[in-house]
């Protein structure tokens, strides 16, 4: 694939229907729970899920003397398809995951069986625009994408005023306080802090080189108006959208996405932030797995 080696992962049946799960910006394939892949492959599917060039295993660049953008990270996903031999396949993105889904369901409509987006923003809206409107304090422009909260916003304004984290103690640190920002509205009752800095530390002991993810926030400024605008139009598989009612980042976007493709439907997770955590699990696999059966009679996937 260009020189990129992906990381890849399959459970379930290599013949049975493939599912290709699409990871958010600097996130792993791990991310997505092994009970989450575990549930998706009992009910009769081939899943894969996969690290991005850049983060977990996969190849590690230095962007300097490799540059490259969100459109190459779409061609990525389009590209281990193909090598995959996934003639189609049920796309199932998160966050930045979610819009490079849609992407390719917008591009390549015969090669996506069905498309789900998780706590995603819509397909050439300029999220990244109000992201950072919001961390700069500036105002948003009318017909905007609603912001993150305060929570989050703070967040990072402090990160932003202090050193970055640079050893391993450090970011691990960084990345369970994100994770309990992430958790939205319900934490922090209900944060578990103790697997959350195994699960950080497990990500961060297998990554190539720890210092290569911020090559997505590189790739995102490299062409920040990469998206193409009024592609959801062109969106034809059946559409999931999930959203939780504490989404801390992009709140509202899932709704927006719904209403903008054709037939899509949103389903509202209780108590949810914006990751995929383990109170999420059943209720999200729950919706997809009818999703996937129910586009299956009606695409033949």
């Amino acid at each position: 694939m260009g020189g990129i080696e992906l990381w890849t992962e399959e459970f379930g049946d290599p013949s049975h229907p493939p599912v290709l799960l699409i990871a958010g910006s600097m996130s792993q394939g791990l991310l997505w729970p092994d009970e989450f892949v575990g549930r998706l492959a009992a009910a009769g599917h081939r899943v894969v899920r996969y690290d991005h060039r850049d983060v977990g295993r996969s190849t590690a660049l230095d962007f300097e003397r490799n540059p490259y953008t969100w459109a190459d990270l779409k061609a990525d996903a389009v590209g281990l398809m193909d090598a995959l031999g996934m003639g189609s396949a049920h796309l199932v993105g998160h966050s930045a995951g979610g819009m490079l889904a849609q992407w390719i369901a917008a591009e390549h409509p015969g090669r996506v069986e069905s498309l789900t987006v998780i706590g995603s923003s819509p397909l050439g809206a300029g999220e990244a625009h109000v992201l950072v409107r919001a961390l700069m304090g500036q105002p948003q422009p009318e017909g905007s994408l609603p912001e993150p909260t305060a929570e989050f916003v703070d967040f990072f304004r402090n990160a932003a005023a202090g050193p970055p984290p640079v050893t391993r103690a450090e970011t691990v640190d960084f990345q369970i306080e994100l994770a309990r920002v992430l958790r939205g509205a319900a934490c922090p009752s209900d944060f578990d802090e103790d697997a959350q800095r195994r699960l950080e530390e497990r990500l961060y002991d297998r990554m190539r080189d720890p210092r290569s993810a911020a090559n997505h926030r590189l790739a995102g400024m490299a062409d920040p108006d990469a998206e193409p605008q009024g592609a959801l139009a062109r969106v034809s598989a059946p559409t999931l959208v999930v959203e939780g009612t504490a989404e801390p980042v992009k709140p509202g976007h899932g709704r927006i996405i719904a209403q903008e493709i054709a037939g899509a439907r949103l389903e509202m997770v209780p108590g949810m932030g914006h990751m995929l955590t383990a109170d999420a699990v059943e209720p999200v696999a729950n919706a997809l797995v009818a999703h996937l059966d129910a586009s299956a009679g009606g695409r033949g996937a």
